[in-house]
């Protein structure tokens, strides 16, 4: 999977690159996943992300982490387009949740990033039963990558 990052923020994100491939080599062998695949990840801040949540889903404040999936129903799944989609990472929540789940950064963002390319995939946790497959999903190819 071809993963571009960008950072719109001043913190230093150059460790999670690496981080990412490893999970997303993780989801293409967990889900058998073509590895032609492409997405983005950008890091940007609580107030960017509190605008972005506005308009396109409009909730008026900020979040963790939101994913715009390019193949959003079933038909699109079989389309030749291999772009998944893009990833927003707030970098001020996810240190923030780190210190208050009581693990490092890495796993915080890898978490956010295998979350959010779960949802680029079709997954979501609407209700309980897709709650279970996802994060059950999410844990397979996370967890070797950065533990609890």
């Amino acid at each position: 999977m071809e993963i571009t990052v960008m950072n719109r923020t001043n913190a230093d994100i150059e460790t999670y690159l690496p981080l990412f491939e490893k999970i997303a080599a993780n989801a293409e062998k967990t889900l058998s996943l073509d590895e032609d695949l492409m997405i983005s990840v950008t890091f940007v801040r609580s107030r960017a992300i509190h605008q972005l949540n506005k308009d396109y889903r409009g909730i008026d404040r900020p979040t963790d982490v939101i994913s715009f999936a390019i193949r959003d129903t079933e038909e699109d799944f079989g389309m030749e387009n291999n772009d998944l989609g893009d990833i927003f990472i707030n970098i001020d929540y996810a240190k923030r949740q780190a210190k208050e789940y009581g693990h490092g950064m890495d796993r915080e963002v890898c978490f956010l990033f295998a979350h959010g390319l779960l949802h680029c995939l079709g997954y979501d946790h609407m209700n309980e039963e897709d709650e279970k497959e996802m994060f059950a999903l999410q844990d397979r190819i996370l967890d070797p990558v950065a533990p609890r």
